[in-house]
């Protein structure tokens, strides 16, 4: 046998990976989701997520006092549909110059962001409605011990904030709050990848 047959210090040969780690998978996700893009978007999503209650408690407030109470399961479905293009333009632009930071084309943007917020919007807009209603017959079935503990903490608040509270605890009409909260907070996962792939999609340099 000649050296070349048989070196004396042979190749290392690579341990292999285990194949139950599924590292492509993983860089995809690492892909989708950058550190501080998706932190940034964390806290523009809060904002966004806040102030867009915010819009929609004040106009299912200001519907209330029109539309009978017993229809309140079609008005948290008005109230969204009121207050979602504002919040629309308000999202985007917090992402286009805080998240994304993309430049120029923001008519087309603007239209894709709309799209990607409509494309969740219809199922939103049923689960909405159907949270309102479970929430509105789980409340009647717990109205004692819900009235007692609201008492509780009516005794600890004054001024607006126990208006608020009194408002808000008179018959049914917190559940479309809650639901309205519930629905919200849904939304930002399926959003931010929307926003990623759809409205600011840069080219490849």
């Amino acid at each position: 046998m000649t050296p070349e047959q048989h070196p004396a210090h042979p190749p290392v040969v690579p341990i292999p990976q285990d194949p139950f780690i599924p590292t492509r998978r993983l860089q995809r996700l690492v892909n989708i989701f950058p550190g501080g893009q998706f932190l940034r978007y964390i806290g523009v999503g809060l904002f966004n997520t806040v102030f867009g209650y915010c819009t929609f408690a004040i106009t299912l407030f200001l519907l209330g006092h029109v539309v009978p109470q017993r229809f309140l399961y079609l008005t948290v479905i008005a109230a969204s549909l009121i207050s979602t293009p504002f919040n629309i333009t308000v999202a985007y632009f917090g992402y286009k110059f805080f998240v994304f930071k993309t430049r120029g084309n923001y008519l087309m943007e603007w239209f894709k962001c709309f799209g990607v917020y409509g494309l969740g919007m219809l199922p939103g807009l049923f689960a909405l409605s159907a949270v309102t209603r479970l929430l509105q017959a789980t409340i009647h079935a717990h109205g004692p011990a819900l009235h007692a503990d609201i008492a509780t903490l009516a005794a600890h608040l004054h001024g607006p904030a126990l208006a608020a509270l009194r408002k808000l605890s008179s018959g049914k009409a917190a559940a479309g709050y809650i639901a309205g909260a519930f629905v919200q907070g849904f939304t930002t996962i399926f959003s931010f990848v929307g926003h990623k792939k759809v409205t600011f999609k840069t080219k490849p340099a």
